[in-house]
């Protein structure tokens, strides 16, 4: 079996040493990725090109003995059908994700897999928002790939240093790019990201220039965009569903729909790398357990006090880490519920295999 197609798409040893240690003895399941998901529709690319596909029904709905769904930018091994849809066995286990809280379903939504950037895109326009960029940097960090920030809409602004000096000082280790789709300004310092083979997630609101900017990276208008509301800045959604891009460099994009509000989802890392500062200050108190409310010796509150910790910034902490508590409680209801549905199917299996003997 030849890979060479797929290691342009990303495929690498960390992938390629979980298919040898499933020691599949069948030949005809292949390794591709996920490059389009519309519900429950997929498009995957694999040595034969791109095909459309679907589900095994009996490993992923009937019996679910895989509980773990494609997303875009998924590795999968398929059984390739060259008369039609080619069928889905199992989603490799991922080197990055990105995930967020379903607000209706209260359950975690996988947005993307298995890049190697995160694009964190604020405009610069009446939209700017700082601690809409802590919450984005927090899951970035989360998502075991490496933040990018990329100030957009740069044409539409005369200075914006006031800007990058407040992302710098939450986040003094994460590249600033200022860039204009429609100038060209910027582009060449965002290509050094852009490299052949890996891959870059785009996260940001709506109407920030997310597809403008793919359409001026492709070089040619693949992505709708509409304009914003002139009044308030805001954005009208233009990605309607997930999908990877492939570049004329072999570097590839995720686009997501535009995201108005982030739910945070398993979060405690990123938090921990995103708010460094109230971590270190964490470890300056003088009771170990400190709540940072009445204690004594408190280094935390000894810092909102004189000023040198924002008291936005710290309250846009707790406020991200209530959603990370309340995100993990509801994920470990759901793994009880696995184990205990995984038990009850055991045990059914083995009264059966009695009264069979």
């Amino acid at each position: 079996m030849s890979n060479n197609n797929m290691e342009k798409y990303g495929y690498n040893s960390f992938f390629e040493n979980q298919v040898n240690k499933l020691n599949i003895t069948s030949e005809d399941l292949i390794p591709g990725r996920v490059t389009e998901v519309q519900k429950e529709l997929y498009k995957i690319v694999t040595e034969y090109g791109e095909n459309s596909g679907k589900l095994k029904g009996s490993l992923f709905y009937n019996d679910k003995i895989y509980s773990v769904y494609p997303t875009i930018g998924d590795f999968v091994l398929v059984k390739h059908n060259p008369l039609g849809e080619d069928i889905i066995y199992r989603v490799l286990e991922r080197k990055s994700k990105f995930s967020r809280l379903d607000s209706f379903n209260k359950v975690e939504q996988l947005v993307a897999a298995n890049f190697d950037y995160v694009f964190i895109m604020l405009s610069l326009n009446n939209d700017f928002s700082l601690k809409r960029t802590e919450r984005y940097l927090t899951a970035a960090w989360q998502s075991g790939a490496l933040p990018v920030i990329i100030m957009t809409k740069l044409d539409l602004c005369d200075n914006y240093s006031l800007q990058k000096a407040e992302i710098e000082k939450i986040a003094p280790s994460v590249p600033i790019i200022a860039v204009s789709s429609i100038s060209g300004e910027g582009l060449e310092e965002l290509w050094s990201y852009i490299e052949p083979y890996k891959t870059v997630v785009f996260l940001g609101s709506s109407g920030i220039g997310k597809s403008t900017l793919v359409n001026a990276l492709c070089g040619e208008e693949i992505m709708k965009v509409n304009t914003i509301r002139e009044d308030d800045s805001k954005g009208r959604h233009t990605t309607t569903h997930r999908q990877l891009i492939k570049l004329k460099n072999n570097a590839m994009i995720i686009d997501t729909p535009g995201m108005r509000e982030l739910g945070m989802w398993d979060a405690t890392q990123g938090l921990e790398i995103a708010f460094d500062e109230i971590g270190e200050l964490s470890k300056q108190c003088r009771f170990r357990d400190c709540m940072h409310e009445k204690e004594p010796g408190c280094a935390v509150r000894t810092a909102l006090e004189s000023g040198e910790l924002p008291k936005e910034r710290w309250d846009n902490y707790t406020k991200l880490k209530k959603e990370a508590r309340f995100a993990e409680s509801k994920e470990n209801i759901g793994i009880r519920l696995k184990e205990k549905a995984k038990w009850k199917s055991m045990s059914k299996f083995q009264k059966q295999s009695k009264r069979g003997l």
